[in-house]
């Protein structure tokens, strides 16, 4: 018998590519893997450019503050944006600008007149275009390939996230090493090309556009639109869960850019290309992860709690191994630890929150998730001033431990009550939410699934379930 080569059709329909079956979803993967090369290339170089411009980790944390401060402050008002206008052209005009703010970065650093205050402001800058970038980008997914394949959009978008997370400080390391640290931010300008022609070519024939949120014209209407989103995410536990861990996990032990520079350098003495290559093993354990949870068959919300866990617990193995080698094991620990969670999460939201509010809920995920990055940068960087870099290090994991933990204690102690809609049969087109939850009757609409595999039903105590539903869905909507 003969065996063929196999056809593009046969591939893309394969389960754990399906999202790339929308000719819209692989321009998209494709250019943001360019991109995000550079993005990190330029996170990897501008950490090392500030140690070396003052020599003290406490200004690596001023410069976390910096580029995610404004995700903090500006983050729910980019969900009101992402909500409000076109989305694919929201994100060409994001693209657009921060592609300018590397250039600009790339002709200081090269003409040798950068200081570190040039870096500050325009790491602010850059926060307030992702305040708007992000919740738009999270929002858009949905908008390419429908709800059906949502949770394989996420899984693969991480994949993308983390390929180049692997590649780009690799790159960076080595270009800093051989040529200018200044090349390295004309890379990261140059590959921002890539994802703006993505968008601009797309189909926009077979984006299915969300319902637009009508503008507010009065304060007031603002803050009704931005009570409704934080008012969905209150009232359902399996948003509020995964926001409240990856909040927690991300503020006191995602402070990479903070602590690993000053590891490699004051402590494991290995350079600019060792700390590069740090960062790449973390890179590596999270492409690994995020693959696996792409090909997997079922979204598992318990990952959210122990990928924070085993996080942390590879978090106090780096902070006093000394060995370069031990290192780079623990390294790849937490980017196993990190992406499982922060995937997870992202996908369990995604498959609880219905089309209208989906940019303003998001806007909460990134502006907890990304937003916790400016007070974490800061505890990491006052810690390491103070203390050393390891105290620093094993502080953070052991807070991540203990929040990782209570997560997943937690998620324990709902799931009888409340099955998450990544977790139930597809018995139904209707979106069933607890009546116990105080949820406002107009977000209770029905949606329509795009495929079986998807379900979006999520059952409570109160709640009303559909008719077909199976037996421990009526269990668990009986009147406690």
């Amino acid at each position: 018998m003969t065996i063929g080569r196999p056809t593009r059709a046969a591939i893309l329909g394969f389960r754990g590519w399906r999202a790339l079956r929308h000719r819209n979803f692989r321009l998209f993967f494709a250019g943001q893997l360019v991109s995000l090369i550079g993005t990190w290339m330029q996170s990897v170089a501008q950490a090392w450019l500030v140690l070396q411009l003052t020599g003290s980790p406490f200004y690596l944390g001023l410069l976390a503050a910096a580029q995610f401060g404004p995700v903090l402050v500006l983050g729910l008002f980019g969900g009101l944006i992402a909500d409000g206008l076109p989305k694919r052209q929201t994100l060409i005009a994001t693209q657009t600008i921060s592609m300018i703010l590397a250039f600009v970065l790339f002709g200081l650093t090269a003409t040798h007149a950068v200081h570190v205050n040039h870096i500050l402001v325009l790491a602010l800058l850059l926060g307030c275009v992702n305040a708007i970038d992000m919740p738009t980008r999270q929002a858009f997914a949905v908008e390419m390939v429908g709800r059906g394949d949502i949770g394989n959009a996420v899984a693969l978008n991480s994949a993308v996230f983390n390929g180049a997370r692997v590649l780009g400080p690799a790159i960076a390391g080595i270009t800093i090493g051989l040529t200018d640290i200044s090349v390295a931010f004309l890379i990261n300008g140059l590959s921002f090309l890539a994802v703006i022609a993505a968008y601009v070519v797309m189909d926009e024939r077979a984006i299915a556009m969300s319902p637009r949120l009508a503008r507010p014209t009065t304060v007031g209407g603002v803050v009704a639109d931005l009570g409704e989103g934080l008012r969905y995410v209150r009232t359902t536990p399996f948003v509020l869960l995964p926001i409240l861990v990856l909040g927690l996990v991300a503020t006191f032990g995602m402070n990479f850019s903070v602590v690993v520079p000053a590891l490699a350098r004051d402590i494991l003495h290995v350079g600019a290309s060792g700390f590069g290559f740090l960062m790449a093993a973390s890179g590596v354990g999270s492409l690994i992860v995020a693959l696996a949870i792409a090909f997997g068959r079922r979204t598992r919300p318990a990952l959210i709690g122990l990928g924070g866990a085993a996080l942390g617990i590879a978090e106090l193995v780096l902070a006093f191994s000394g060995s370069y080698g031990l290192s780079l094991v623990a390294m790849f620990v937490v980017g196993l630890g990190g992406i499982g969670m922060a995937a997870t999460a992202n996908t369990t939201i995604q498959l609880n929150v219905p089309d209208q509010l989906r940019g303003r809920v998001m806007s909460v995920y990134t502006t907890v998730f990304a937003g916790s990055t400016p007070v974490g940068g800061l505890i990491a960087g006052g810690l390491a001033a103070a203390f050393g870099v390891p105290i620093a290090v094993a502080v953070g994991g052991a807070l991540s431990v203990v929040a990782g933990l209570a997560g997943y204690a937690w998620y324990r102690r709902i799931r009888t009550a409340f099955r998450p809609a990544s977790m139930a049969p597809a018995v139904s087109d209707e979106l069933v939410v607890p009546a116990d939850l105080a949820v406002p009757p107009e977000l209770a609409v029905p949606v329509e699934p795009a495929s079986p595999a998807d379900p979006v039903v999520i059952p409570g105590r109160g709640g009303t379930v559909a008719e077909g539903a199976p037996e421990w869905a009526r269990r668990s909507s009986a009147p406690g």
